[in-house]
């Protein structure tokens, strides 16, 4: 633990001379056959939501995916293959764009509040896209996993004029080389090396945002996919999180890959390894059948 160095810093400092998981997809998306619908307007920017759907989706389980990039940059595109696949299986998959660095000059905690806009948005109108609002996942690589699970953990920055007496907490979490640690965590100043995360750059204090920071008894059923050799959220980040998590009596699931660095889900054999295991995870919370071997 004490040599963890907060993901927080790591992002901002490698976002720039290596683009994340995420950062190289293009924009604005383009994915023939998703349905398009706004979900926010903020000033100028419109915030849309591209949906892949099976035939008559009716009260279907649904995953609501945010791409990586740091918060800096992305498309929803990254996340067009997993889309596609969840959408054979039965699945509502919804890829989300949101306000970036680079596009809005926005800060990490204006993305949160656009990740929870998104899930409540999708519950609100879920009778709509033929969803079952008490089975949506919320999933995403990176800054993107980091804002899947802000939506579970964090409920402090919601947009003041929503209906907050709709959830914007996801019932399951799929995530990929995520972001979960922000700040020291358990008493641990991680050697000092935090000192450029600070309030002004983030919108808010780190922990303010950080999962880890957050969890609770009862927090929604979680698998994480992420590569043991990554250097930009070091593994020892999400195992620290998979702790908290058990121990607060949360179902955690840490699915590790030796070797593998930051994004590697991204590309085969590993993009139809991790979806064969998010099926395995799904089927055994009710929401898929099991897939076949």
């Amino acid at each position: 633990m004490n040599h963890i160095v907060p993901l927080l810093l790591l992002l901002a400092s490698q976002a720039i001379a290596a683009p994340l998981s995420g950062g190289m997809a293009p924009y604005p998306p383009q994915m023939k056959g998703a349905r398009v619908e706004t979900y926010k307007t903020v000033g100028d920017t419109q915030l849309n939501l591209y949906i892949f759907a099976p035939a008559a989706a009716s009260n279907a389980p649904a995953i609501v995916f945010f791409f990586g990039g740091a918060w800096i940059f992305g498309s929803p595109q990254q996340f067009e293959e997993q889309c596609r696949h969840f959408a054979e299986r039965g699945m509502v998959a919804i890829t989300v764009d949101y306000r970036v660095k680079t596009r809005q000059n926005a800060k990490p905690v204006q993305c949160v509040a656009d990740a929870r806009s998104a899930i409540r948005w999708v519950r609100a109108n879920a009778a709509k896209l033929g969803i079952d609002p008490n089975r949506i996942a919320a999933g995403g690589g990176s800054a993107g996993g980091h804002l899947a699970a802000a939506t579970a953990f964090i409920k402090d920055f919601d947009e003041p004029k929503e209906d907050k007496s709709i959830s914007a907490t996801p019932n399951a979490l799929v995530l990929f080389n995520p972001g979960l640690v922000l700040a020291p965590l358990d008493g641990n100043n991680f050697g000092g090396s935090g000192k450029r995360a600070t309030e002004e750059r983030f919108g808010t204090k780190p922990e303010n945002i950080s999962p880890a920071h957050h969890i609770y008894k009862g927090a929604p059923p979680t698998i994480i996919f992420h590569g043991k050799a990554d250097t930009t959220v070091p593994y020892v980040t999400v195992e620290a999180f998979t702790a908290e998590m058990i121990k607060a009596g949360n179902r955690c699931e840490l699915v590790g890959f030796d070797g593998e660095q930051h994004g590697f889900f991204n590309s085969e054999p590993f993009l139809t390894q991790t979806l064969k295991a998010a099926d395995k995870f799904l089927a055994s919370i009710g929401w898929l059948k099991e897939p076949a071997e």
